[in-house]
Parts: structure tokens; sequence; C-alpha cells
């Protein structure tokens, strides 16, 4: 399927030129209250654009304890994937079962020692991870088709977000149907005529 064209347009009257945070939820299993900064954009001005697209595909990878990454692969919902080793080496790879829910991407740790780090990209950018799973132990990611989006400072993509930064960036927008949408901010300025920030879409496709 064809990714999904988005826009962000800056039409506030934020004095602050703040960042503009999206993150999803990892829906397959509890994570408490944390997320990844999926995308970060800088100094988009009032009335700047910002185009970019949500891919439908995802890539996954893991690290060892000492910071290695394997090579990432594709990874499709409804698939099992298992991290193995062979001699010095370590590698991600496919396997023949399906996942129990088709929903989820599932990743097993075989490795006979040593905790791993696996991380789910959409886009090539990193999405949600899943850290210290143990020899046996299984990674789940599962994302429904919404992004929350709101305004931050001083966070960068790929960043984990805590249950403070996450209680902050709150608008909720459902993806469910859409090829193509800008999103509108608007609000902010200063004194008593400021206005509350807003995220709306338009010119839905």
């Amino acid at each position: 399927m064809d990714n999904i064209k988005l826009n962000f347009i800056n039409k506030s009257n934020d004095i602050n030129n703040s960042n503009i945070v999206i993150f999803q939820q990892n829906v397959a299993q509890e994570f408490g209250k944390i997320a990844v900064a999926w995308k970060v954009f800088k100094n988009c001005g009032v009335m700047d654009n910002h185009p970019f697209e949500y891919s439908l595909d995802f890539g996954i990878t893991a690290a060892d304890s000492y910071g290695n990454f394997c090579p990432m692969i594709p990874a499709d919902a409804g698939n099992t994937y298992e991290f193995v080793e062979k001699e010095f080496d370590f590698f991600l790879q496919v396997s023949a079962r399906k996942a129990a829910n088709p929903s989820e991407i599932e990743v097993t740790n075989l490795r006979r020692t040593g905790a791993i780090d696996v991380s789910c990209y959409r886009n090539m950018k990193l999405l949600a991870i899943k850290t210290k799973v143990r020899p046996g132990e299984k990674a789940y990611f599962e994302f429904e088709p919404r992004i929350f989006i709101g305004l931050a400072s001083e966070i960068e993509a790929g960043d984990i977000l805590n249950s403070d930064i996450i209680s902050t960036i709150n608008t909720e927008i459902n993806l469910l149907g859409i090829t193509s949408a800008d999103i509108v901010l608007t609000g902010g300025g200063a004194g008593p005529n400021s206005a509350p920030f807003n995220f709306v879409l338009e010119n839905v496709k």
C-alpha cells in the first residue's frame, strides 16, 4: 500500500517557535507511560509547512549489551522474528511461525545468554523500543493508525518521552482511511487575546 502523505502547516501565533513532536503508542503490551519521539519539526515558522509521509511498512533491529546493532530487516504485522547467534555473529531472521495476534510484530531473543534491545522503525525513524529482552523472552509491537502531536521543547527525534511529556503532547489524529491531509496548527499568541493551540485536519483525501 502507498504511504500516507501528510503536511504540517503552522498557522498559529506561536511566539516561542516551539518544536512539533509526533509519536505513536505501542499498544501490543503494557510498556508504561513511555513512547519515542518519531518526528520532531524545528524552526517551522508561522505560515511555514513541513511535508512528511507515514509509511505502512516497518523495520526492526536489535542491539546487544555492548551497543552493537544487527542490520535492520523489513517487518510485517502478523509475522514473527528471531534474534539468533552463530559463532561470533548475531542477526535477526524471519520465522515460519505466524504471530498469535495478526496485528502484532513479534520478536524472540533466541540467544543463549545476554539481553537485547529491540527497536521498531517507521520511515527509517525510531518508532518504539523494548529494552532488556532476555533469552527466551519476546518483544511485541502493534500500532493503531493514529498519531499523537503536540508542542514541546528540547526534544530530539528518537528521544524517550516520559509520562509528563506525553501528557502535554495529547492531540490524537486518526489516520484510518486517509491517503493525504494537512495538519494545521492554530492558536497561540500573547496577552489576553491568546488562544489555546489546536491541531486540525484539512484537505483530507
